[in-house]
């Protein structure tokens, strides 16, 4: 599993957290492990899903994925 944390514009009350949150836990191989204002942090397993799809489906929600950063956790 890798973990992405990603920076995010636009969020601003709970029902963005909650849109943020269901585009996020939608996607194959992907495990939410935290919402906030203004950002996100999620393992995935890039044998199922690159990072870019991640960040699509947050944009596809009406928010900006403003940065990123990837780690590898191996295991």
């Amino acid at each position: 599993m890798s973990t992405m944390t990603l920076t995010i514009s636009g969020m601003s009350c709970g029902h963005c957290l909650n849109s943020v949150n269901q585009a996020l836990s939608s996607l194959p191989g992907v495990q939410v492990r935290g919402v906030r204002i203004g950002g996100a942090e999620v393992a995935y397993d890039p044998a199922l899903i690159d990072p870019a799809r991640v960040i699509a489906s947050i944009e596809s929600v009406g928010y900006e994925v403003v940065g990123s950063r990837e780690d590898s956790t191996g295991g």
